[in-house]
């Protein structure tokens, strides 16, 4: 597991060092001097991937985690990149105790028998979506569902209903932040992070520029162009906003929703 670890975080250092580099080289490095030292590059890369998880759906991830309660406790902190909880499933319905309980009921057995494996009865699709309504409802109505609140900014479970015993495994639904080191290796997202990451460093070279208009010469002094910089730097960020709203990046655009 450690040995895993450790190449992940390798991997992550190499990828960021790449996209540091790219940058470098779009803003002339090696021709002219950038002004910028790696904490400047460091900021614009932070801006960057915060921009990004604000704003693209690929920057998170679904995902299924089990939650073990304990007696008498109703907070519980969850890992700190889950950014949202969707559903809270128990594993059990009508039990308090859900250490002891069980999953099957017999009116959704019966619904399923008579529905579903009864060959003069089949009604394709249509039954099914009904039963699967009908097994839904069922766990509504008899605890198959905990009443939550979920605090994104303390990571903070909050169950609205004191489970009696201990050691029953709930199933949490979850959306998670992806991984830096995937979104620097996913290619579809790479690309939009290097260049917007272009345009926050046009803009931090902008800003230094501009509060020195004009450096005093012999012939009359030399103009900066940190305004320009500001505006290329500005022009870059916002066309790659916009192509997030293209998908371009990968995120998958909302479907039909039927209901």
């Amino acid at each position: 597991m450690a040995e895993a670890q450790q190449t992940l975080d390798q991997t992550l250092e190499t990828k960021k060092q790449e996209t540091f580099d790219y940058v470098k080289l779009q803003l002339g490095e090696g021709i002219i001097d950038t002004e910028l030292d790696a904490s400047h590059y460091e900021a614009a890369y932070q801006r960057t991937i915060g921009t990004y998880r604000q704003r693209a759906e690929n920057a998170l991830e679904e995902s299924y985690t089990f939650l073990t309660l304990a007696d008498d406790t109703n907070i519980y902190t969850l890992p700190r990149e889950i950014k949202t909880v969707r559903q809270v499933f128990r594993r059990t319905i009508g039990f308090d105790n859900g250490g002891e309980g069980t999953a099957f009921e017999p009116f959704s057995a019966a619904a399923l028998n008579t529905y579903l494996l009864n060959g003069n009865q089949m009604g394709g699709l249509a039954t099914y979506d009904f039963y699967a309504q009908y097994v839904e409802l069922t766990a509504k109505m008899f605890g198959g569902f905990l009443n939550y609140n979920y605090n994104s900014a303390t990571n903070q479970l909050t169950l609205m209903r004191d489970i009696k015993g201990s050691g029953e495994t709930v199933l949490l639904w979850c959306y998670n932040l992806r991984p830096e080191v995937q979104l620097l290796t996913d290619f579809s997202t790479i690309q939009w992070i290097r260049d917007y990451m272009v345009g926050n460093a046009k803009l931090i070279i902008g800003e230094a520029r501009e509060k020195f208009a004009t450096i005093a010469g012999p012939q009359g002094g030399t103009a900066l162009n940190g305004a320009q910089m500001k505006a290329e730097g500005n022009a870059i960020m916002d066309a790659k906003i916009e192509e997030l709203k293209n998908y371009v990046d990968g995120s998958q655009p909302l479907t039909w929703v039927i209901g």
